[in-house]
């Protein structure tokens, strides 16, 4: 590039510099070893791939250039000027949580932060917003500190509640709503007749969940007794743990407990099963009449089940071999509220039939909370969409 310029002289003896040269906008910046378009360009570069990344792309354009020029570049950029905020969120941030905590103020239109101020008295929101007058709305939570910010310091603006906690509330109520039907979530079974007591061995009224013979009872049992002898002849905690090859947290499990029956709890009865779900769904065909296992599988399927075939049996025998009634544990209050305030777009087949049944069971058992109608109606406007309530 070859250009050509106006070079002047300086008349006055005391000026320090003789010549100056006439300086072209848009061109050059004085002392710049770049023009503004290449220093725009590796910007541009910059902003989207950052350093290293930005070093690599400019060797492609023919320019060596390292990542910290770069970076040096990039931050070089002024500060875009932001729109003036026309709705405005108002939070807390924590700097140190529990100790120190600060207002940030959110644009709401670009949810971007427009503000962070130090801390959360009163007078530093109204201070920044009676600098902006042209906001209308404030979101903001319950907090006293935020509404009296508010009011002084943007009296025209209307103070409302975000979307988020207006949903997180109706869940909150919900919730509370349904916990309050408690006892009409049990599924009701048919009176059975109270089967008539059979004499019990005296090794089987331990009230062990594992019956003799099962591997794992076996196995506890065994080290449980091994344990306990070797503690009565003496031996040490240590001495059983080099004997026994066991973590020193085994042999105290198995030194604390009185008894082998105290070692199953929590032991793959409590794991949660592919078939929690459907559960209810088979209650039902149960109830029905219908106890076949291979047809009660194939109906479960299609609505999503991945459970083998041979679970089904096993949950069936189980039904049928306990003189009490199996049936499955009800679902939480929460997990009702989930489905209540979902759109049924949103609830998988599963979901939707156990959704159905909750419905059912409160229409047949509980009475109409007064409540209810005005919540759903509430998540009906809050949500903009339709959501399926309890009947």
């Amino acid at each position: 590039m070859v250009l050509q310029v106006r070079r002047f002289l300086c008349a006055s003896p005391a000026c320090g510099r003789r010549t100056f040269v006439e300086q072209i906008p848009g061109l050059a910046r004085r002392h710049g070893r770049r023009t503004e378009r290449l220093r725009s360009t590796l910007a541009a570069v910059g902003l989207a791939l950052a350093g290293r990344a930005g070093a690599r792309m400019a060797r492609v354009f023919g320019v060596t250039v390292s990542r910290s020029t770069v970076l040096r570049l990039v931050d070089a950029l002024p500060e875009p000027e932001p729109p003036a905020p026309r709705v405005v969120g108002v939070d807390e941030y924590a700097t140190r949580k529990g100790r120190r905590y600060g207002t940030i103020l959110v644009d709401i239109g670009t949810r971007r932060p427009v503000g962070l101020l130090p801390d959360r008295e009163a007078s530093t929101p109204a201070a920044w917003l009676a600098q902006r007058p042209g906001i209308e709305v404030v979101c903001r939570d319950r907090a006293p500190f935020f509404a009296e910010g508010a009011a002084a310091g943007a009296p025209q603006a209307v103070q409302v509640a975000d979307r988020w906690r207006l949903w997180h509330n109706l869940r909150e109520a919900t919730g509370r709503t349904v916990a309050q039907h408690r006892r009409c979530l049990r599924v009701l079974l048919p009176e059975a007749p109270e089967p008539e007591p059979t004499p019990v061995p005296e090794e089987e009224t331990s009230g062990s969940p594992w019956p003799t013979g099962h591997r794992f009872a076996d196995r506890t049992r065994t080290t449980h007794a091994t344990v306990h002898a070797l503690l009565k002849t003496g031996h040490s905690r240590r001495a059983i743990q080099r004997q026994l090859r066991m973590t020193s947290r085994t042999v105290k499990k198995y030194a604390d407990a009185a008894q082998p029956e105290d070692l199953f709890t929590g032991q793959w009865q409590n794991r949660a099963s592919v078939l929690d779900e459907y559960k209810s769904y088979l209650d039902d065909r149960w109830n029905d009449g219908c106890t076949h296992a291979w047809k009660l599988w194939e109906e479960i399927v299609p609505l999503g089940c991945k459970g083998s075939y041979q679970r089904v049996r096993a949950y069936l025998h189980q039904k049928r071999a306990s003189p009490h009634p199996v049936t499955a544990r009800p679902p939480s209050p929460r997990a009702i509220a989930g489905w209540i305030l979902r759109h049924p777009d949103a609830l998988s087949e599963a979901e939707q039939l156990r959704l159905k049944h909750v419905r059912t069971r409160l229409c047949r058992t509980g009475r109409p909370h007064p409540a209810r109608p005005l919540l759903l109606d509430h998540a009906h406007r809050a949500s903009g969409r339709a959501a399926p309530g309890l009947a």
